[in-house]
């Protein structure tokens, strides 16, 4: 008993800015700063997926610009200071890059993009062709739903089917994202389960359920 649930496809943006293995540092930067991107996928022929490209992987070049590596650099950074030395986005890229499917749920994203601290991921197809790119942003999106939308789709999902003897007694209301529910039911034990299946419904914020049992009154 659950509603349709949204994926990454719903919210990606499709529209990638991409550099291929053998762009320029140059080439690179002027393209992040174009499109006001932090990173970029670095994709090979039919679109595959190699690595990711950021403003991270950039800053190298600058941080030893006036004074190479030191020894200490050489030994803890050994990452960063091999970045500083390279000019095209095969050497520069983080790879193998961490990507998500189209039908990933957005919990899935969120929890990825957290674990992994990144603030966007490549989304690639079965066989790792880019399909797109979903951000923090992106995923927020989802708490953009109207509050009548969320609202209708409480009531449908789980007010009427948790409650059909008694859904006429059951108010639902959303604002700002906070469901509340109000009424008086049949079946005690279920109130528990219709608050948590009304907090999963995705765009809402939180869930003020009132619902008291017929026995109650």
């Amino acid at each position: 008993m659950t509603s349709a649930r949204h994926t990454v496809n719903d919210v990606m943006t499709k529209t990638v800015v991409t550099v291929t293995p053998d762009a320029e540092f140059k080439e690179i930067a002027a393209a992040l700063e174009r499109w006001k991107v932090t990173a970029a996928p670095v994709v090979e022929g039919g679109g595959h997926v190699v690595g990711v490209v950021s403003e991270a992987d950039l800053l190298p070049k600058e941080e030893f610009h006036e004074h190479g590596p030191g020894m200490i650099d050489h030994m803890h950074r050994l990452g960063d200071t091999a970045k500083a030395g390279s000019v095209r986005a095969q050497e520069l890229m983080t790879s193998p890059a961490v990507t998500i499917e189209p039908g990933a749920s957005l919990p899935q994203a969120a929890r990825l993009m957290a674990d992994r601290r990144i603030k966007r991921l490549p989304v690639v197809d079965a066989d790792g062709s880019l399909r797109g790119i979903v951000s923090r942003a992106d995923l927020l999106k989802i708490f953009l739903r109207p509050d009548d939308d969320l609202a209708a789709e409480i009531r449908r999902e789980v007010v009427d089917r948790l409650f059909p003897a008694s859904r006429r007694n059951v108010k639902v209301s959303v604002t700002c994202g906070v469901a509340t529910l109000t009424g008086r039911v049949r079946d005690a034990a279920l109130i528990p389960v219709a608050a948590r299946l009304a907090q999963s419904v995705e765009g809402v914020v939180s869930v003020d359920c009132r619902l008291e049992s017929q026995a109650s009154a």
